[in-house]
């Protein structure tokens, strides 16, 4: 795997952010990283600077506020000498002011290790409703997600992202292959939390067989905030079978995303 990092990761990749789905009226950006590759314990930097630690693959971290600018991240197999090896991976990140952002270290459809950046929806939510977004940062094929036996997301694929607000509560669902009746997993019951957006990211590699889950979840949402909604880290579970096989037929998103605890970072 560290083989396959260091051949894919070495160019550098701008990243630019979207406009953030809505403002907090601080300079300040939320940003947290989730880390989607399998099998490597990594060390993160921007500009320079320790940010992450022993980060493990499948967390998420908690949000850190980031002054706007532009961030050089780079990411290390963990206790790697930063002044002397060159990076896993690099990317320069331009982050707005008051954007809530998910940085994902994933692999792509083919196995290959990238960035992806996610912008969170933080708009409110009607009274009674919820959140759901699925990211699909694995090594892959598309898939759909149905709900009751009907589709409500279609080939679905890799790096991309589908949002659904439906009323809080259970929805049964189950994950098929993109197209057909094929059941990759499930039925199973999702509790889906009023006022929540839970974001799903299912990362890992189909071929290699470690498809796996990670959750991340923002609440607040009930009505319009007046500031960015603190998101919560999720961490692997295998209790949540049909976001799991979702990832498998993912580690942003939301949402790098690289997880362990927040460091301050340095900006340009």
């Amino acid at each position: 795997m560290r083989t396959v990092l260091a051949a894919s990761g070495a160019a550098l990749l701008p990243l630019a952010f979207a406009a953030p789905a809505a403002a907090s009226g601080s300079d300040d950006a939320q940003v947290a990283v989730f880390h989607g590759v399998p099998g490597l314990t990594v060390d993160v930097y921007a500009n320079g600077d320790v940010l992450l630690e022993d980060f493990e693959p499948g967390t998420i971290t908690d949000p850190v506020e980031l002054p706007a600018g532009s961030y050089e991240l780079e990411v290390f197999p963990a206790g790697a000498d930063a002044e002397a090896e060159d990076p896993a991976i690099s990317a320069t990140a331009d982050v707005p002011a008051g954007a809530n952002i998910t940085v994902a270290a994933h692999l792509d459809e083919g196995g290959t290790p990238t960035l992806t950046p996610f912008v969170n929806d933080v708009s409110g939510l009607d009274a009674g409703d919820a959140r759901l977004t699925v990211r699909h940062t694995a090594a892959a094929p598309a898939v759909d997600v149905r709900a009751g036996g009907d589709p409500v997301i279609e080939g679905l694929t890799n790096p991309n992202e589908e949002t659904l607000e439906l009323p809080a509560g259970s929805v049964s669902a189950d994950v098929v292959l993109a197209g057909t009746d094929t059941v990759a997993i499930g039925p199973a019951d999702l509790d889906l939390a009023e006022g929540v957006s839970t974001i799903v990211y299912a990362w890992g590699s189909a071929e290699d067989e470690n498809l796996a889950l990670a959750v991340q979840t923002i609440d607040g949402l009930e009505s319009s905030p007046s500031g960015v909604p603190s998101g919560t880290g999720g961490l692997v579970s295998d209790a949540l079978p049909w976001q799991l096989a979702l990832v498998g037929v993912l580690g942003a998103g939301t949402v790098l995303v690289l997880g362990g605890r927040a460091v301050r970072a340095s900006r340009d």
